[in-house]
């Protein structure tokens, strides 16, 4: 059987390689309601994400490069949603 590999979108910046890398592996998740992206906490699925960028990082980005573009993202995305009301208030 002839398999192929799924050739990812076009990205034009690293940011946004980083954060389809992330979204990839699970490690984010876009608020249902609002679009924004939020860190799900998942450590294994960071990981999965490091792994992705150290493997399948875009043509002429150091592997340096690549690792902190993902950790700059993480560390940009909250757990929660900026425009969704607090968990108390949704009762």
């Amino acid at each position: 059987m002839l398999m192929t590999r799924q050739r990812r979108p076009a990205i034009r910046t690293l940011g946004g390689w980083a954060i389809n890398v992330l979204n990839e592996a699970g490690a984010i998740r876009e608020c249902e309601e609002h679009g924004w992206m939020q860190d799900r906490a998942d450590p294994h699925a960071r990981q999965r994400s490091f792994d992705i960028a150290r493997r399948d990082r875009p043509e002429g980005v150091s592997l340096q490069a690549a690792e902190a573009a993902v950790r700059d993202v993480l560390e940009s995305i909250g757990d929660t949603c900026p425009e969704c009301p607090p968990e108390e208030d949704r009762r």
